[in-house]
């Protein structure tokens, strides 16, 4: 028998006879006409080799074969119907799902604590992986199914993905408790200048808002050190005299000293939560949406220093 040729609807039919005991009263509770549900029965019979059902006075009786398969026939069509109705719905106690979110060091600094004791409590096997894909890969990452979210800056305008604001913050200088500059409540732009700079930037290259704004004054910052990782930037900024500008909620969680950027036009930075198009109405996809939302918003209510 080749299952691969076999209407699955047949055997619906097939599980409505074997109910009813009659043809029509079968086609009634499928919806379908009394040919129609002979048409079925028919290619039942050609699949097994068998009439499957006699009819008698006392209606249509299974045979022996049929009486042999209705259990595994009920058995598998319960099977796909709570197939179908786990994929409608997310029991976040009792799910067993990963989820995989492309985010920076900064992000997973800033939101996965939160997020997984949020997760732990409500959906203990929840499970999630973090990883960095590059910028211009994440659409197809997502639409794949190799991730879930990812949690970048609004750039990727991608007509298949999907993306709301999770946090704004605003860019400040910082540097050690102990900097000469840490007396000032703030800096001019010539001390500014004057500082060695730590640049972050996910890029192998190219110039971050604070030097296209100084670009356009005809000016240059001293960056001696980039990288793409701000937890590293802390390290460096507590045994040496660099300066960096970073966001105000990254410099008051590591306790460095910060000023008031003296430069004017710097647009807020946003960190925004994407996903693909196809997983909108997905139940388990919405859920975390919604937590890391709801994480977002506790995190936006402490205002950063």
């Amino acid at each position: 028998m080749n299952l691969s040729n076999i209407d699955l609807n047949l055997f619906i039919v097939f599980d409505a006879i074997y109910t009813e005991g009659n043809l029509t009263r079968a086609g009634q509770i499928l919806g379908i006409t009394q040919p129609a549900t002979s048409n079925a029965l028919a290619r039942l019979r050609d699949t097994f080799n068998d009439p499957l059902f006699v009819r008698t006075a006392h209606g249509m009786l299974p045979t022996p074969l049929a009486q042999n398969i209705i259990t595994p026939v009920r058995s598998a069509l319960q099977l796909l119907r709570g197939s179908v109705h786990d994929s409608r719905v997310f029991d976040p106690a009792n799910a067993h799902k990963t989820f995989r979110l492309s985010m920076t060091d900064l992000s997973e600094d800033t939101l996965l604590p939160a997020t997984f004791q949020r997760l732990h409590k409500l959906a203990p096997n929840v499970r999630i992986e973090s990883l960095l894909a590059r910028r211009r890969e994440t659409a197809k990452e997502l639409a794949a199914g190799h991730l879930d979210f990812a949690i970048d800056v609004p750039l990727n305008s991608d007509p298949q993905l999907l993306h709301t604001k999770l946090l704004e913050d605003r860019y400040v200088c910082a540097m050690r408790k102990g900097h000469p500059l840490a007396s000032h409540k703030k800096i001019s732009l010539e001390q500014y200048l004057a500082t060695q700079h730590i640049h972050i930037s996910s890029r192998r290259s190219g110039l971050g808002p604070v030097d296209l704004a100084l670009g356009k004054m005809g000016l240059q910052r001293n960056i001696v050190l980039r990288s793409q990782h701000y937890l590293m930037a802390q390290t460096v900024l507590q045994n040496t005299d660099l300066t960096i500008t970073a966001p105000a909620r990254f410099v008051a969680h590591y306790n460095l000293h910060s000023v008031e950027l003296p430069i004017a036009g710097i647009a807020p930075i946003e960190s925004h939560l994407f996903w693909h198009t196809s997983a909108d109405q997905d139940p388990a996809n919405r859920w975390m949406r919604e937590q890391l939302l709801q994480v977002a918003q506790q995190i936006s209510k402490t205002p950063a220093s």
